[in-house]
């Protein structure tokens, strides 16, 4: 690994950024956890747990139960990078996250974006 200052960052730290990203475009807390439990297979109790405990990124999906079979179709830029042109898998599974969040403050169906 790489050791990007992301991979040690609390995931508790940058959860509530991706709640207040979805709830300033009226989206809903629950629609974020909805989100994270698609793409990481944490249940409820599951996704509660690793922000109570303070996981960095990278326990944080290594301990994922198991990523969703439909990662392969996120597609697009965040931040200015094409998700699915990350080299780093943790990188891209973070990135993924981020594209997620960011198509549910877009308004985007949440049909669409669970793919």
């Amino acid at each position: 690994m790489s050791g990007h200052r992301i991979f040690t960052t609390s995931f508790a730290s940058v959860y509530p950024l991706y709640v207040q990203k979805a709830e300033r475009k009226g989206r809903a807390q629950a629609e974020v956890d909805q989100v994270i439990v698609w793409l990481t297979g944490y249940d409820a109790a599951g996704l509660e747990r690793q922000i109570r405990d303070k996981v960095d990124f990278e326990t944080f999906f290594a301990h994922a139960p198991a990523l969703n079979p439909n990662v392969s179709l996120i597609k697009g830029v965040v931040c200015g990078v094409r998700v699915e042109d990350v080299d780093d898998p943790l990188m891209q599974k973070i990135r993924h996250l981020d594209k997620l969040v960011d198509e549910l403050a877009k308004g985007k169906a949440m049909e669409k974006i669970l793919r």
